[in-house]
């Protein structure tokens, strides 16, 4: 390991690991600092994604994939299902091997990991970032670098330190917790969506195969709702009711940000990705591929920062995430502050009255025009995501 590289990232989950790999792939050289012991564990994910959102990264393979989705089902509060054929095909994953297998890309293209090595600080020298502070196997040690990645997730410290403002309105931070079990009776091609008071107000609640009888079965709720009850209690009620002889293989809990993204994703020397640039979809919490879109645009442009000898370049960066997801994410937490404020009577209204558009017509475009036929100003987002092509 060398005293210094080009560019140094912190965190080696999907965004961190496809900073590090097309930043490589540039030629640059690139050290990745990990404080868990593996790559992908632990995993705090519902782990659905779609296959566009992995096929631009890295080739399906069984390996990491435990289902395979072609429908979306809306359970309503009266307990009306509403079913819909996706567009294109998704997936459930196996977390644990597909970051593994991003990381092993990144290091195919050059990129250098460290495990358990806990960055505790940053270097700094005339307010810009020079490289990181980290504790390994015991000892205090320093890496120096022209250029910080961050992707040390929702908390990210190192932003912090940076002096970027990555504070999160609370009512924005969705507490999430997860069950995987099994011995659950479902169909492996649909993901399972909960809508309601009791089952996850401000929220919705999940469950998605991972093949025969297994399933990642969850919930989010904002912050607002977390402070009054917690996730976990909902969790609780829900297998009662609907799995009360499962087995639960693991359980995970923590935040997940749902709102725009960061004001400021750049600074001197310092560029975040992912959770800690608030990546995330606002409306459906999902991180994966913004993430790893996050982590492209992100190596592409440290890497050129590099070569060009110019490291206020860095700050194309973002421009480039804000054409690339940032409006989009704007628009869909517009969708989402409209949805998550409804009663139980308007989701069993929607549920209801999608029921009556023929099966073969059915599209969550429609279902959000559905659920958003009063709301004007909001229907125009719809049309702007899912509608406009």
């Amino acid at each position: 390991m060398k005293q210094e590289y080009d560019i140094v990232v912190v965190g080696a989950g999907p965004a961190g690991s496809m900073a590090a790999r097309f930043a490589a792939e540039q030629g640059v050289s690139v050290l990745v600092l990990e404080k868990d012991r593996d790559v992908g564990y632990p995993v705090r994910c519902g782990e659905a994604i779609s296959k566009e959102g992995v096929a631009e990264f890295i080739t399906p393979d069984e390996k990491w994939i435990t289902a395979r989705i072609s429908k979306f089902a809306m359970i309503a509060p009266d307990g009306t299902e509403a079913v819909i054929e996706l567009p294109g095909e998704g997936y459930i994953l196996e977390r644990r091997i597909f970051d593994y297998e991003l990381a092993k890309s990144a290091a195919a293209a050059g990129a250098e990991y460290i495990t358990r090595a806990y960055v505790n600080g940053l270097i700094i020298e005339d307010d810009t970032v020079k490289g990181v502070k980290y504790q390994f196997r015991g000892a205090d040690k320093e890496v120096r670098a022209k250029i910080v990645i961050a992707a040390d997730g929702v908390e990210s410290r190192v932003g912090r330190w940076a002096g970027l403002k990555t504070h999160i309105d609370f009512r924005d931070m969705e507490c999430c917790t997860q069950a995987t079990v099994s011995g659950v009776k479902l169909n492996t091609d649909t993901c399972y969506f909960y809508f309601g008071e009791n089952v996850a107000p401000s929220g919705y609640f999940w469950v998605f195969p991972k093949g025969e009888g297994i399933a990642n079965v969850g919930l989010g709720v904002s912050g607002a709702i977390g402070k009054k009850r917690s996730a976990q209690s909902f969790l609780n009620t829900f297998m009662e009711q609907h799995y009360p002889n499962a087995s639960v293989l693991t359980c995970i809990a923590g935040g997940v940000p749902c709102s725009p993204t960061l004001d400021k994703i750049t600074g001197k020397g310092i560029m975040l990705v992912g959770d800690a640039a608030r990546q995330v979809n606002p409306l459906s919490g999902g991180g994966i591929a913004s993430g790893m879109i996050g982590g492209k645009l992100a190596g592409i442009t440290a890497g050129e920062a590099i070569k060009k000898g110019n490291l206020n370049h860095i700050h194309e960066y973002e421009k480039r995430w804000h054409d690339r997801l940032g409006r989009r994410h704007e628009t869909f937490n517009r969708i989402k502050e409209g949805i998550y404020n409804f009663k139980d009577e308007k989701f069993n209204a929607i549920a209801h009255s999608f029921n009556k558009v023929p099966y073969e017509k059915r599209s969550l475009g429609n279902l959000f025009t559905t659920a958003l036929i009063n709301q004007p100003s909001l229907l125009i987002d719809v049309a702007k995501v899912f509608l406009v092509k």
